[in-house]
């Protein structure tokens, strides 16, 4: 079913591809489709480009592992329109042709500023693009049951095909096809969510498979004497301990014990066995040399583990070990799960869970109305299993990443906190507290003015007849984008209510909850999420296509082009750049779609806003000034990102000594660009005597 839909969607997106291919062969029909698009198309166009897999994949993600705070980045992605609705829409239009230098260059034809704004649209546009490609391989990987860089190499080829071939109409209505479906189907996702509600003792079978139940995880009362545990499972010896350590205080947050221990095993006649390791049946090589005990205990054959446990209270006050997974990297490059070798029949099981509700709802709330589903998963008796990691090396070389479920009260999970902590904690450092706030902010910050900003947004401007047309068509995006927002609150609960958590990525929280309903649903929200790539990843192709060819080309050659040449050259350039976002997307797998979007709304915010803004409504900006802040905006941004602390952990180094100490640059990058401006033009004004002639205020 799901390999059906996919090739039924990549069947669809080619085929308009190719019927709109004829539209293509001018400058006006490739790069804005002769600016023909109708509003109401193109306002549901817009939500299908900007509406993001950062949207459907990280939002939803973010919520399921932090709760209200993931919600923000709705919040901010939405707020951003506010700006572009008021402020940019109708002068956009007016003051451009076909890409965003146009607008700034027209009171000035001058060619450093087409140099620094193509400039500024090449960066962007990757930083915006690394996050859809990375949400393209995990989508298509359990989709297809393919490796994740074999995802980014279909998605990136079925893309340049899209944009080399049928230009800004085929992205158009690619995105128009995108944003109702996504709609559509983000609504029904909701409802199912609605009609399960919440039930402790009830989840969704994992993968949609029978024999998979959601395992629940093993707790075994532990006494803890002179530092080594004492347990009551079979053949059990303590092997290591691990704490984490708070930063701040020097505290441990958590305690896990390495246990080796014996799992019942079956022979399979040929000095192999399985055995059931926390609910898969990985195969185990018994002939010698292979590095696997197997011992007999009561007559029957055991093989030997090692796995972690975590040493938490329960519930009449006692001490307990509960069950982790983890990922083992040994020295020589073989990775165990959960102490058995990685392979099909042996990955991590999904996390996640609401373990109690309120006592006067009973077992379980059967259907519910979307207030009393936030209501229940808001008060204080819920408990809600919100997936952690540890990472930490062991003295034999070993890399571990333990998956570990933290019982956390609804009241603290659905309320400000758990992803950005404005308040101290216990001994936390004042600085640290500052730096959680500023981190907060910028990031804030970057959402609310980079929205209107970003190249594949301004792009669209250009593909409407009027500017009262971009008007009506910016009205009717902000209502389909508010609505999705809304939806993604209810599709992040339901992920981590039900359970549909993959612990090494939260980017698959919104497919596995569809799957949690069925293969059917689960076919059809991974072929919308596919479609969602195609629309934002062709648009922001496009938009690096009209900088190249309609921006740079002519300026660093410094001669005229034919309208077929600058065709051809977008075109090429968009191969160029859907490949650079394949590999890019392979490279950064593992971080969250929408924290690195956040990233390319703080490059966009600080290289383009600016610029924009001060060209839009202050006479003394000038050519100078605007280069100026676009150049400093995208180094300084950059820069910062560059230095921060997740960029930090990147390399290799310990984040507590990155030079930057937060990780979003917004509030630092943004201000400066407006200050560069400022300060360049005022005194290139004196030097030149003239400014600009702004014609819209």
């Amino acid at each position: 079913m799901a390999i059906a839909v996919f090739v039924i969607f990549v069947g669809l997106v080619l085929a308009v591809s190719a019927h709109t291919s004829r539209r293509a062969a001018s400058v006006g029909g490739y790069f804005v489709a002769n600016s023909s698009i109708h509003w109401g198309v193109n306002g549901v166009a817009f939500a299908g480009g900007y509406l993001s897999v950062a949207s459907f994949l990280g939002i939803c993600g973010l919520i399921a592992f932090f709760g209200y705070d993931g919600f923000l980045y709705s919040i901010g992605f939405l707020a951003g329109w506010i700006v572009a609705l008021f402020v940019i829409a109708e002068p956009m239009k007016r003051m451009g042709t076909y890409t965003f230098s146009d607008a700034l260059n027209r009171n000035f034809s001058h060619p450093g500023i087409q140099l620094a704004a193509g400039l500024s649209v090449l960066v962007v546009s990757l930083f915006y693009l690394v996050p859809q490609m990375v949400g393209a391989g995990v989508l298509v990987e359990p989709l297809l049951g393919i490796s994740h860089y074999w995802g980014v190499i279909i998605v990136g080829s079925v893309v340049i095909v899209l944009v080399a071939g049928g230009g800004m109409t085929s992205t158009t209505y690619v995105q128009f096809f995108n944003g109702g479906l996504l709609l559509t189907f983000a609504a029904v996702l909701t409802v199912a969510v609605l009609f399960r509600g919440v039930s402790p003792d009830e989840r969704p079978l994992e993968e949609g498979r029978e024999g998979l139940e959601s395992y629940r995880y093993e707790q075994v009362a532990v006494t803890i004497e002179g530092g080594q545990p004492r347990v009551d499972l079979p053949g059990a010896r303590n092997v290591g301990r691990h704490a984490v350590v708070d930063a701040n205080t020097g505290a441990e947050t958590a305690v896990f014990y390495r246990l080796s221990r014996l799992v019942p095993a079956i022979a399979d006649g040929d000095d192999g066995y399985t055995a059931e390791i926390k609910g898969r049946t990985p195969y185990f090589d018994g002939a010698a040399g292979s590095g696997w005990r197997i011992e007999q205990l009561d007559g029957r054959p055991h093989v030997r583990i090692e796995d972690w446990w975590r040493l938490m209270r329960g519930a009449d006050g006692s001490e307990v070990l509960v069950e982790t997974q983890y990922r083992a990297v040994m020295p020589d490059g073989s990775v165990l799960i959960n102490g058995a070798p990685d392979s099909a029949d042996n990955r991590l099981r999904q996390m996640g869970g609401v373990s109690a509700i309120p006592a006067e709802i009973g077992e379980r709330t059967g259907p519910v109305g979307p207030l009393r589903l936030l209501s229940v998963l808001s008060d204080r008796s819920t408990v809600v299993q919100r997936p952690l990691i540890a990472n930490f090396t062991t003295d034999a070389g070993e890399r571990m990443t333990i998956h570990y479920q933290e019982p956390t009260a609804g009241s603290e999970f659905m309320r400000p906190g758990l992803m950005f902590p404005l308040e101290a904690s216990p001994g936390e450092p004042p600085l640290t507290t500052l730096l959680n706030r500023l981190n907060f902010i910028s990031l804030m910050l970057a959402l609310f003015l980079g929205t209107s900003a970003l190249p594949h947004i301004l792009i669209r401007y250009y593909t409407v007849p009027s500017a009262e047309a971009a008007r009506k068509s910016t009205i009717v995006a902000i209502a389909g984008i508010g609505l999705f927002y809304v939806l993604t609150m209810y599709l992040g609960v339901g992920a981590i209510a039900g359970g549909a958590i993959n612990p090494e990525t939260s980017n698959m929280s919104a497919p596995l909850l569809a799957r949690s309903f069925g293969e059917v649903l689960f076919a059809m929200i991974s072929g919308i999420a596919f479609t969602t790539v195609l629309a934002t990843v062709s648009g922001l192709i496009m938009a690096a296509s009209g900088s190249v060819a309609h921006d740079l080309m002519g300026n660093l050659m410094r001669r005229q082009f034919s309208d077929h040449a600058k065709v051809l050259t977008g075109r090429l350039v968009a191969v160029v750049v859907g490949v650079i976002g394949i590999v890019l997307g392979i490279a950064f797998r593992d971080m969250n779609v929408s924290f690195m979007v956040g990233w390319a709304f703080a490059v966009a915010a600080s290289a383009n806003l600016p610029a924009l803004l001060m060209m839009l409504f202050w006479k003394k900006a000038t050519a100078q000034g605007i280069i100026a802040s676009i150049l400093v905006g995208i180094v300084s941004a950059v820069g910062l990102i560059l230095l921060s602390p997740d960029m930090w952990v990147r390399y290799g180094f310990d984040p507590a000594t990155a030079p930057m100490p937060i990780n979003q640059p917004g509030i630092v990058s943004i201000p400066l660009s407006f200050v560069v401006l400022v300060v360049v033009s005022l005194a290139t004004a004196r030097r030149n005597g003239t400014g600009a002639v702004a014609t819209t205020r």
